[in-house]
């Protein structure tokens, strides 16, 4: 008998266990590369507005004092609630847009736009609390405005309604902020 050659390999202990899988595909949504990178900068730039007036809000909400406290607390926690959760959906569209998304105080700093003011600490007046998250609010709006553009010059229906969405919630806020200072 004819010895038959074992195709049976010795163990190494460096077996490889399956093939590796293959890598994901290149992003192909019908937006160049160079487009998706401008609209994702300025979603981030974005995220760090909302982020900052998200931040100004609950602070302001914590803090606030005096004849309108009721009022505004109960305001400014609803209008922080709802910032919260938008800036998972601005995130969310910068990494299907395929970029990492701002997430560090750092980061966030870096890019707003917002002007950083006093925490108010000492009894604040609750009108300046007021007048700060309307110039903020109005900071958001001009910046998704700006994201708004760009993202109609490359077609990109998703982030135009997302920026939409979220100038109309701000402008909002503006409004219903600046009618107590009225």
């Amino acid at each position: 008998m004819a010895k038959t050659k074992s195709t049976t390999k010795p163990k190494t202990g460096k077996q490889k266990l399956a093939a590796s899988a293959p890598s994901a595909p290149n992003i192909d949504i019908g937006i160049t590369q160079g487009d998706r990178k401008k609209i994702a900068d300025g979603l981030a730039r974005f995220q760090a507005d909302a982020f900052t007036l998200y931040l100004k809000t609950h602070n302001f909400h914590w803090n606030v004092t005096g004849s309108m406290f009721n009022s505004l607390h109960t305001m400014f926690e609803t209008q922080y609630t709802e910032q919260w959760a938008a800036l998972d959906d601005v995130a969310e569209r910068i990494r299907a847009l395929g970029f990492n998304a701002p997430g560090s105080y750092r980061e966030f700093a870096a890019l707003t736009s917002i002007v950083e003011e006093p925490g108010l600490t000492d009894s604040a007046d609750w009108r300046e609390m007021v007048r700060q998250l309307v110039v903020a609010n109005e900071a958001v709006c001009r910046t998704a405005r700006e994201v708004l553009d760009v993202a109609d010059d490359a077609d990109d229906a998703p982030t135009e309604d997302l920026m939409t969405q979220r100038l109309q919630t701000h402008e909002k806020y503006a409004w219903m902020l600046r009618s107590l200072l009225q």
